[in-house]
């Protein structure tokens, strides 16, 4: 809010018009227009240093010097969450119980921790889950995480293959498509077959025979008719 800042200032501080038009990125005739009250809109005063954009010490030195230039305060930066269970939205709750069971029942392999962070859950549900003592058990079917859009099917592998080789398992392949595969495998050979069949008979066929020439019929010629009939 520049302009309302540029307004504090010039009310509040003995700063010159060029500095608070260089800290608010303004024109030095827009804060002057704000000083005389001249401006197509009047602003209300907002603190810079309330706002933790500007110190008390900022504003002392410009004051004493008109060439200092303001410096913006770096506020501190905002706690980055880096452990904990994952956010899931509130309505695909409902359906952490239904991916649980999935992975109780497929992936008995996988520790409650892991399940933990990959659904977003705590290791009290999971154990109520496995042991059915849940509040809503009768309720709850086994249900692909990744289907309900709990995860993605790249972190449920990268977990699958990392519990299995902890556990000393081979890490299960998805065979899902196998069947898709081979069809769509088979049906890209056969078309290769065929536009080769097709191209060899279109090379081994013979060539058609020109058409023979028309038949044309010579030009009258009188004189040779009149020698005939001297002749004759």
């Amino acid at each position: 809010m520049p302009h309302a800042t540029a307004a504090w200032l010039i009310e509040n501080t003995g700063l010159t018009f060029p500095q608070i038009a260089e800290f608010c990125g303004l024109h030095m005739l827009e804060v002057q227009a704000i000083a005389d009250e001249t401006a197509s809109t009047r602003f209300t005063p907002r603190d810079p240093v309330r706002a933790h954009e500007l110190t008390q010490d900022e504003i002392r030195k410009g004051e004493a010097n008109p060439d200092y230039a303001l410096k913006i305060a770096k506020g501190n930066e905002p706690a980055r969450r880096t452990k904990g269970p994952r956010y899931t939205p509130v309505s695909k709750r409902q359906d952490k119980p239904d991916g649980i069971a999935w992975i109780l029942r497929n992936h008995p392999e996988i520790t409650d921790g892991a399940i933990g962070r990959l659904i977003g859950t705590t290791r009290t549900t999971i154990a109520a889950i496995r042991d059915r003592s849940h509040w809503n058990i009768s309720n709850i079917q086994p249900k692909d995480p990744v289907t309900l859009g709990l995860c993605s099917q790249r972190e449920l592998d990268a977990i699958v293959v990392k519990a299995a080789k902890k556990a000393g398992l081979e890490a299960p392949s998805d065979t899902r498509l196998d069947g898709a595969r081979a069809a769509l495998i088979e049906e890209l050979r056969r078309e290769r077959d065929d536009a080769h069949r097709l191209e060899d008979e279109a090379l081994e066929a013979p060539e058609p025979s020109a058409p023979a020439p028309a038949a044309t019929t010579a030009p009258y010629d009188a004189r040779a008719e009149a020698d005939k009939l001297f002749e004759r």
